[in-house]
């Protein structure tokens, strides 16, 4: 069967045309079976002639996802054929998170949980495959399942590599770094079969009280935008293609968007942004990352804005993404975004017109279930629901497909998965990415690293000591390491003692639904045995923070991950007391997704040593920190506030902001761009090679950095701008260039940065995207508040 190009347009009108627009060739081929099974044949033309011949309910199919629904296609966990065709008699679409057990009675869960919740990975390729076998050989048209996975700070999946949480892999400022932890985490998705990831988390985040600020990457769009754009390329491929490689997967941009700020630091609660800040601040990171790489996926956030759900709103997704900017792979649904329109928003109806709303606002596949989707044959054939919607949809998702391979090749490879999945290239990346992440926050007298020859006894202590704490999103991965594990292996000879100090929460199950706090009685009593166990030490390292309960998504109304107190919970500053009082070097290794906002913490430790969940490998990382065997060299991704009541604060603030409080102190406990070292680094002055600057034309910076202590060490240089005299108030700082370097004692390095004229644009008086001519000021240095600037003038 041929296709003309026309009928090719006419499918796709109303739907992204940049799909038909790969290529100008006739579509024309000599070929024995349909079209849509030429491997050679344009995209486009695969797409069409294989919508030609579905049905509406085959459709309709193509554009749901099926979850708990797998229980209709198993026994027990084997995949039945006859099972499956007689419960999805047109096919299956989409098939969320294969490798989890979901469908089986007792298995749930959104962000986490046991062992017991997955497959091996070998019963994970077993499956994949056998689904796979039974859609391209029992199906009528033979179309394959697509198969998504999370992979959040590695493949959520088990002995799956699990590397350090976002926000600590936001803190390296190590784009070459983002790029191989990802590249990584695809290899081993793809070889079980799996060709999507939710994952990267793209969001600016500007509440602490929000528990998913550990899955973004801080709070300034440049940085997020730089980390998404390496992200995506390690995941993807790099530059703009048609096809996905091998061992690469599509990544899917989330949450579109305002997600990181919601009202009242309460997860999917109203975003109270303007359009003016949205364009600001908010899209950056996802405009710059479709503008440069290959996405393909992107998923809306669960909140409004302006009155409107994301996942109802045109001009979002409709006018701004694949308008504006030219998107035009598939919007996949949060899970259950599209049935909350009804539920939860009240915008809509019922199910029937919430998946209407959906899709008129351009969502193409609805997670985890296709609940609200599943109204959509009896909608379209009563003539509620424009057939062509569904027609939009099916199209994408199935050039999704096709731009995957899987039409050629669906399956995994158990053999090649075993090889990768968490091997020793892949568990040594992930050291490496713990040893980057790890920030040095204080250091009163030099107190780290300590000395093996003078520590001492030292005494472990805090309820995060004996744990790896991995955050949220995470599997159980071959190995994990804890501190005190790490401190025994990095040092065999010294006498390490340990205590528990307290407990934070009475689980350890993140899955769990209702979190309570550990008993303060008991909690007392931990806190004196820690106490004289210390009096033993000559050092105390503290290990405190959160867990992966007390900071989480609050993803439902009897699962919630929010907070309205930001210090450490419990009565962990009851032990830090305690201990602080024996007057020892009181040494705190914090692990938390969330900022420290720990005002007693600082003030009473002698250095504080910000972990993070630092991953599988994060208690040897943390341990060669801490004895001084690596030198800490990442930086803060967010600004730390001393306390709740100066939220929302962000370093690019405006300057009528932060006038100051009664009775209190206005400035951050740690400034955005914070992390000590133990060497000592001097940054010069920018410098450029002219005063003044045309409109279109890249501003060249040069800056010099130098070790000027006695041992190696990481720098992260700084580059910032701050325009004055424009239409519009601009923020007093803003961050347009890093890079770390790593120096030798004496060496000096000089580095190039150039900002180019779309890095200047504002949004003027009547919302146009333009440069303005005025003064700039480009500033560098170690941190948002350690700069030194010049003045240049665009003409």
């Amino acid at each position: 069967m041929s296709v003309s190009r026309r009928s090719a347009l006419k499918l796709f009108a109303g739907g992204s045309l940049s799909a038909i627009a790969v290529t100008q060739a006739p579509i024309a081929f000599a070929q024995t079976g349909p079209l849509y099974r030429d491997a050679a044949a344009p995209i486009p033309a695969r797409v069409a002639d294989l919508m030609a011949r579905m049905t509406l309910e085959e459709k309709v199919a193509q554009i749901r996802t099926a979850w708990a629904a797998k229980s209709d296609m198993i026994d027990d966990l084997a995949f039945v054929p006859e099972r499956a065709s007689a419960a999805f008699p047109h096919g299956i679409g989409h098939v969320t998170r294969p490798s989890d057990k979901r469908g089986v009675p007792g298995i749930s869960g959104a962000a986490g949980g046991t062992a017991a919740r997955w497959r091996t990975p070998e019963q994970t390729v077993e499956f994949i495959n056998a689904l796979q076998r039974w859609a391209l050989e029992d199906t009528r048209l033979g179309i394959p399942v697509l198969l998504h996975e999370e992979s959040l700070h590695g493949y959520m999946a088990t002995e799956a590599t699990m590397f350090p949480q976002a926000i600590a892999l936001a803190g390296s400022f190590d784009l070459d770094l983002m790029r191989r932890v990802q590249s990584t985490t695809a290899r081993e998705v793809r070889s079980r079969g799996v060709p999507l990831v939710l994952s990267p988390v793209v969001d600016i985040v500007r509440d602490p009280r929000w528990g998913r600020i550990e899955e973004t990457w801080g709070e300034d769009p440049y940085l997020v935008g730089e980390m998404g754009v390496a992200a995506v390329e390690g995941l993807q491929g790099k530059g703009k293609f048609e096809k996905l490689a091998d061992g690469k997967v599509f990544a899917t941009l989330k949450h579109m968007t305002g997600h990181g700020q919601p009202e009242a630091g309460n997860n999917v609660a109203p975003a109270q942004i303007s359009e003016r800040d949205l364009r600001e601040n908010f899209f950056p990171p996802f405009r710059e990352i479709v503008r440069r790489t290959s996405i393909r996926s992107v998923m809306p956030s669960y909140n409004e804005i302006d009155g409107i759900p994301s996942h109802a709103n045109i001009w979002l997704l409709g006018e701004i993404l694949r308008g504006e900017w030219g998107f035009d792979g598939a919007i996949v649904s949060d899970y259950g975004g599209v049935h909350e329109l009804a539920t939860l928003h009240g915008v809509a109806d019922d199910l029937e017109d919430a998946a209407r709303q959906a899709l008129v606002a351009g969502v193409d596949s609805e997670l985890p279930e296709g609940m609200a989707f599943a109204t959509l044959v009896d909608a379209v054939n009563e003539g509620r629901v424009e057939q062509s919607l569904v027609d939009t949809a099916c199209a994408r998702m199935l050039t999704l497909k096709f731009r995957a391979g899987l039409f050629e090749n669906p399956y995994g490879d158990a053999a090649l998965s075993q090889r990768l999945t968490g091997n020793a290239e892949a568990r040594a990346l992930a050291l490496e990415a713990a040893r980057k992440g790890v920030c040095l926050l204080t250091n009163k007298g030099g107190a780290l690293p300590l000395d093996r020859a003078r520590m001492g006894r030292v005494a472990v202590i805090g309820p995060n000591h004996a744990i790896a704490r991995l955050g949220g999103y995470s599997s159980v991965p071959k190995q994990t390491i804890s501190l005190i594990e790490g401190l025994r292996q990095v040092a065999p000879e010294a006498d390490f003692v340990t205590a528990q100090g307290v407990f934070i929460t009475t689980s350890e199950d993140r899955s769990q639904d209702l979190v309570y706090l550990a008993d303060r009685e008991e909690n007392l009593r931990l806190i004196e045995e820690a106490v004289e166990v210390a009096k033993t030490a000559d050092t105390i390292i503290l290990a405190i923070g959160d867990t992966e309960q007390t900071s989480r998504e609050g993803f439902a109304t009897n699962h919630l991950g929010d907070r309205t107190d930001i210090d450490i919970v419990g009565e962990q500053n009851e032990l830090v007391d305690a201990l602080a009082e024996l007057g020892k070097p009181l040494i705190v290794a914090a692990y938390n997704g969330r900022p420290p906002s720990w005002p007693n913490v600082v003030e009473k430790a002698d250095a504080i040593l910000e972990c993070w969940y630092p991953g599988q490998e994060g208690g040897i990382a943390v341990a060669e920190a801490l004895l001084g065997d690596i030198n800490p060299g990442a930086k803060l991704p967010v600004t730390v506030v001393r306390n709740e009541g100066q939220i929302p604060y962000f370093y690019n603030h405006k300057p009528s902001a932060r006038r100051g409080y009664l009775f209190d102190n206005k400035g951050p406990l740690f400034p955005f761009g914070h992390g000590l070292s133990y060497t000592s680094f001097v940054i010069s002055p920018p410098r450029t090679s002219k005063a003044s600057y045309s409109l279109n034309e890249a501003i060249r910076v040069e800056v010099d950095v130098r070790n000027t202590g006695e041992r190696a060490g990481d720098e992260v240089v700084q580059l910032y701008i701050t325009r004055t005299d424009v239409s519009v108030t601009r923020p007093v700082l803003e961050l347009k260039g890093f890079e770390r370097v790593t120096l030798q004692p004496g060496e000096q390095r000089t580095l190039t940065f150039a900002i180019e004229p779309d890095q200047l644009t504002i949004w003027n008086r009547e919302m146009q995207e333009v440069n303005e001519p005025g003064p700039v000021k480009l500033s560098a240095g170690a941190s948002s508040a350690e700069l030194q600037a010049i003045d240049v003038q665009i003409v």
